[in-house]
């Protein structure tokens, strides 16, 4: 069986620990590889050669970190498909979703690239008389970063790039349920020419998180998974005096005015809504209908209930099966849930099994109509390919509807109208907003910049946050007397 390794010090070993996780393939749950849940000795090595390449790494110039990610950004294009393969394999992700999971990683890589610039500081001549000030951007040291399944090249890849661009060293914790790929892209990273100890990688649960935040030589770190999970790793790392960004939980509406393009309306709200099997943090979970514009709810309905979840290498599946029995269980409960709490299933994939494959994690596109704001389906974020359809009778509810929603990750708007979109992004509380862009995901130079209890921090991920986040500034005011200035050679032999 294949064990899942470690890199520590620029070198991948086998872990001496005795607790090993079985990682399976979401179609069928046969067991694919083992990973390991790394002992308090080798989280410690991990650090420890952190630290240890900090000393030197911080003082490389900064035009020689950029060709680092420029070498690395070649080898991640350069083994693209070969990399979504092995994320295909591990999570159920189609492959042209895949292909794109590794894709929006390599984005930020090309951000990192750009790190002279966004390294630069600020200057003032004259402050005062003969004074100048300025400033200069500085890495911090040792910083960690703590990933989830559902992303597992492009997560990663949020984070150490930016990070270790800036000048820091980083120890990874990828998602023990897909530990595959972010092993492939740390490979690659070496490959680049890393030096040792940049990019350390260890495996485990909540202890070994744990131990990362108590830990007295990390100074960062940064977190995407649920609420409860972020809220403590937020707590644990400030309570520790560390920096710390956490990403949490979701539940993102889509507003649909009745002016807005239907063809285009009902194509983007299938994607959005049940695409990667609605494991997205920015998967549209809730469409608001506006007036009128909720007779279109059978048509969608009908639409998603075609979508058909298959193999990662079908090319006509819409999406393929959760990440684990546990997550399926999950969001076939919440189903049962809707049902009995009174909300309409137009389409119930619950009882869907892929012929062959009838031991993996599937679950079929989900529709509910006439769901209410007291409902658990609507309450909860589901993760799964649910989506709830809910009608109001004016802009104004919807905003409202939005706003009193205790999450603030992201949310579209659908129209025709200049004025109702920029109203709706004027008032709406919601971090990231898209007009007629159903998962308004920004570009990586811009930041991912998630609200209310979807986000736990000052500073968000990538952009030019992420670079503040993993940097300190320091500010300089110096003054030189210009009596000090030598006027020629000095003939004598005094000292003067």
């Amino acid at each position: 069986m294949k064990q899942i390794p470690l890199l520590i010090n620029g070198e991948f070993v086998a872990s001496k620990s005795q607790h090993m996780l079985d990682v399976t393939n979401p179609a069928d749950n046969q067991v694919i590889a083992q990973v390991p849940y790394a002992s308090t000795s080798e989280m410690d090595a991990a650090v420890a050669s952190a630290k240890e390449a900090f000393a030197t790494w911080r003082n490389v110039p900064v035009s020689e970190r950029a060709r680092l990610m420029m070498r690395y950004q070649a080898l991640l294009k350069q083994h693209h498909d070969e990399i979504a393969e092995v994320l295909s394999q591990e999570t159920g992700k189609t492959f042209d979703d895949a292909k794109g999971d590794v894709w929006r990683g390599i984005e930020v890589v090309e951000q990192a690239m750009n790190i002279p610039s966004l390294l630069m500081g600020e200057t003032v001549e004259n402050v005062a008389r003969g004074i100048d000030t300025y400033s200069y951007t500085q890495p911090l040291g040792v910083c960690a970063g703590i990933t989830p399944f559902n992303f597992p090249a492009m997560i990663p890849l949020w984070m150490f790039p930016l990070a270790i661009a800036a000048g820091n060293t980083f120890v990874l914790k990828p998602s023990e349920q897909d530990p595959m790929t972010p092993t492939r892209l740390a490979e690659l990273f070496l490959e680049a020419g890393a030096p040792k100890g940049l990019l350390n990688v260890v495996h485990g649960g909540a202890q070994q998180v744990d131990h990362l935040l108590h830990h007295p030589d990390i100074k960062a770190v940064s977190f995407v998974g649920s609420v409860p999970v972020g809220q403590h790793i937020y707590k644990t790392a400030t309570d520790n005096m560390k920096r710390a960004q956490c990403f949490a939980g979701a539940k993102n509406h889509s507003v649909i005015m009745p002016d807005a393009n239907k063809a285009q309306v009902l194509n983007n709200l299938v994607g959005a809504s049940v695409g990667a099997a609605g494991q997205r943090c920015m998967a549209i979970s809730v469409a608001v209908f506006v007036g009128e514009a909720k007779d279109w709810i059978p048509e969608l309905a009908d639409m998603i209930g075609k979508v058909r979840p298959g193999l990662w290498n079908d090319k006509q599946a819409g999406f393929g099966p959760l990440i684990s029995p546990r997550a399926r269980d999950r969001v076939l409960s919440m189903i049962e849930q809707g049902k009995a709490e009174g909300a309409n299933c137009l389409v119930d994939g619950s009882g869907f099994t892929l012929p062959g494959h009838e031991s993996g994690n599937w679950v079929g596109p989900t529709v509910f109509s006439e769901v209410s704001e007291e409902m658990s389906i609507y309450k909860e974020e589901i993760f799964g390919p649910v989506l709830c359809c809910m009608a109001v009778d004016e802009l104004e509810d919807a905003i409202a509807l939005v706003n009193r929603n205790p999450y603030g990750n992201g949310t579209s708007i659908f129209t025709a109208s200049g004025a109702a979109a920029r109203k709706y992004q004027h008032e709406i509380e919601v971090g990231q907003v898209g007009i007629n862009v159903p998962i308004p995901v920004p570009l990586p130079f811009f930041s991912f910049t998630g609200w209310k209890n979807s986000f736990y921090g000052d500073l968000h991920a990538y952009g030019k946050q992420a670079v503040r986040f993993y940097t300190e500034t320091k500010t300089i005011t110096s003054r030189w007397f210009e009596d000090d200035i030598p006027h020629g050679p000095n003939m004598t032999i005094s000292l003067r």
